[in-house]
């Protein structure tokens, strides 16, 4: 392939990935929406689905990127940190129907326990919410039955979203995680 049309190629992905994964209208059609919030009824939607961690290959989806000198110290692993690009599926089977991927950076937060300062976007790729995202943030306290955070913004269809999320462990061993996630969220 010439590399003037390698270079075409590269940058009519480069253009078309963000038309492909956002809804993004522009700062008018924003500024629009935002004129008509106050007349729109406040809407509550509820979802479900699993996300598939895996820190070792194959398969891998979550990096360390950091650690202190204290993350080999102790149990609660304090100040190491990952990020992550992680399937979300309907169901347990990481070969369900993918509803899109959980995004973002965990870092072990606490000197005591293991507990997780988790930031994660929720990228819709599937479905009705296409191209919207959800931003969830919060402790995840990882020996917790159920761990709930914050749901502290959205984008496309979760425009000034806020809500909760819960989740539980499905299956975990020493290299991969499975959590069921249930949202409530509202939004406009």
């Amino acid at each position: 392939m010439k590399k003037g049309n390698l270079i075409l190629m590269l940058c009519t992905i480069l253009i078309a990935i963000p038309l492909i994964e956002s809804v993004s209208e522009g700062p008018k059609a924003v500024d629009k929406w935002f004129k008509e919030v106050a007349l729109k009824k406040q809407k509550v939607t509820k979802l479900n689905f699993y996300f598939h961690d895996k820190i070792a290959p194959p398969s891998q989806t979550a990096y360390q990127v950091f650690e202190s000198t204290l993350s080999s110290a102790g149990m609660a692993q304090f100040g190491r940190g990952y990020m992550f690009d992680n399937p979300l599926t309907v169901s347990p089977d990481l070969q369900s129907m993918s509803i899109g991927r959980g995004q973002g950076l965990s870092g072990a937060a606490s000197l005591q326990e293991p507990r997780l300062l988790m930031n994660m976007n929720v990228v819709f790729t599937q479905g009705k919410f296409n191209g919207s995202t959800l931003q969830v943030l919060g402790a995840n306290p990882i020996l917790s039955p159920v761990r709930e955070m914050s749901i502290v913004g959205g984008t496309g269809d979760f425009r000034l979203a806020r809500g909760v999320a819960t989740a539980q462990p499905y299956f975990f061993n020493a290299t991969a995680t499975i959590l069921e996630f249930n949202l409530i969220v509202l939004h406009y």
